[in-house]
């Protein structure tokens, strides 16, 4: 008698639910759907509806107050995973609101039953379930009634082996959702965060029984394509790790295209690596990174530019649109203002999926900020670790740029500590030699490799970027004021 029973999981259609749900919808559960008006239930309750619903496997659907179904079927027909042709045979909706007028609990039940009976469904679903509750009588015995009606709606489920979605307008402190909390084998919180005119809509699992469940919040988004959550998980450890690591090994170069920055680090940037360029405005970060797209395509390997206020028409430079336009480079980017990491995140991983690209540029971390919710900015660094641990996932090298404001006299690498995220730090700052304004570059740190210390000035001219072939000799140092004494060449 040591055999245990293992639960049969549904996988519900839904991109991200079945992760938070551990590996899917345990079957024959009894689940409660709930969250405010326009949060997304009814819409979720059809996807997982039309998902799983088959000839074998038929969904009833119960109406009650709300909506009639004919209203329903209008609005939930405009997203992509409506299938007229399952209407009738594989689904069918039911209208309660007659039922239940009269207040009788019993009658409700017995016409549920009646409906059960005859298609036997496998799937069971009741919208919105808080009219059943609203239509209780006042004083104990109404709440003897729901309890009952409650408890024995879901042993006469679970004996006919179907799994059953209650959907209603609970929150967790409402005390007439308690009974239906407690007899609910699981239950999933959709809520909406409105801040500064930006709506973050978010999915909880608040339990879920005999499985590992994901907790904590996670984002979800209602598209043409119904909802879409995403996970708020970091992603698996490479599975090619080798004793000893990257010490052991000789690490390959990959050529910058610019070729002053490739001998300041011995050969160029590690594959593999990511790269940190930071300096102020004007400095000659995008023009860093177009080249580094571009020697990639002169080697046959694919780029993957993500672009946030820049967007490829405002670039203005018709080499990268060339290549994006013979598809060598592929762009993600985003109009939206209240963007979500987990749906940047999302966007990239697949994008460098799609492509097979061995090189990315984000351009530029700055202005990812402006583009994130309000509750992102709170804390950029961990958005920006989040987003950079797929990308060493995916094994691609990565040239990432960084703007910062233009503090001559300070040397600093990067906003909220993200230069420690990265595997290598490039600088670019500005200073007055001899009453002019001139450009210097640096490297800082590259991680497993040995690299040039020397501080180098370079220009910005029509061919690119020319990096001085002989360091600067100042007298003092570029942080501690911001004038230099004649350099020497």
């Amino acid at each position: 008698m040591n055999d245990k029973v293992a639960l049969g999981l549904l996988k519900t259609g839904v991109p991200g639910l079945d992760t938070l749900l551990g590996g899917g919808l345990p079957e024959f559960s009894f689940n409660l759907v709930a969250g405010p008006p326009g949060s997304g239930k009814t819409t979720l309750a059809h996807q997982i509806m039309f998902a799983l619903a088959t000839g074998e496997r038929r969904a009833l659907f119960f109406t009650v107050l709300g909506e009639p179904p004919l209203k329903m079927l209008r609005y939930q027909q405009q997203f992509s995973f409506f299938d007229m042709s399952k209407v009738g045979p594989a689904i069918r909706y039911v209208n309660l609101g007659e039922n239940l007028r009269t207040g009788d609990f019993s009658g409700v039940l017995e016409r549920i039953m009646a409906e059960v009976e005859a298609f036997q469904p496998s799937l069971v679903f009741v919208d919105s379930f808080r009219s059943v509750v609203q239509t209780a009588k006042g004083g104990n015995e109404g709440v003897a009634d729901l309890q009952f009606f409650i408890q024995e709606l879901g042993t006469r489920m679970t004996t006919w082996q179907a799994t059953t979605f209650l959907i209603g307008e609970y929150m967790h402190t409402d005390p007439e959702a308690n009974p239906i909390m407690t007899v609910a084998d699981g239950m999933l919180s959709l809520t909406q965060a409105h801040e500064h005119s930006t709506v973050v809509r978010k999915m909880r699992v608040v339990k879920m029984r005999g499985r590992a469940h994901l907790a904590g919040s996670h984002n979800f988004r209602i598209t043409d394509d119904g909802l879409r959550t995403y996970p708020r998980i970091l992603p698996p450890l490479a599975a090619d790790r080798h004793p000893g690591g990257m010490i052991d090994r000789e690490l390959r170069r990959i050529q910058t295209g610019t070729p002053g920055l490739d001998k300041m680090l011995n050969g160029g940037l590690p594959q593999g690596h990511m790269m940190l360029v930071a300096g102020p405005t004007g400095a000659g970060k995008t023009i860093l990174a177009t080249n580094f797209l571009r020697e990639g395509v002169a080697q046959r390997e694919k780029g993957v530019a993500m672009f946030f206020e820049k967007g490829t028409p405002r670039l203005r430079n018709a080499e990268l649109a060339d290549m994006v336009q013979s598809g060598q480079v592929a762009v993600v980017e985003s109009r939206l203002l209240d963007l979500t990491v987990d749906e940047l995140i999302d966007e990239l991983e697949h994008t460098l999926r799609r492509t097979g690209a061995k090189r990315l540029v984000i351009d530029s971390l700055s202005e990812f900020g402006l583009y994130m919710a309000p509750e992102f900015h709170a804390d950029l660094r961990l958005s920006v670790f989040r987003m950079l641990s797929v990308v060493a996932k995916h094994g691609v090298t990565a040239l990432v740029t960084i703007g910062l404001d233009d503090m001559f006299t300070e040397l600093r690498f990067s906003q909220a500590n993200i230069s420690y995220l990265t595997d290598a730090v490039v600088a670019l700052r500005y200073a007055e030699v001899e009453g002019q304004l001139q450009k210097f570059m640096s490297v800082v740190k590259v991680r497993g490799s040995d690299h040039s210390r020397d501080v180098r000035g370079y220009q910005i001219t029509d061919a690119g970027i020319e990096v001085d072939e002989l360091p600067t000799g100042v007298e003092g140092t570029l942080t501690g004021g911001s004038v230099l004494r004649a350099p020497v060449r």
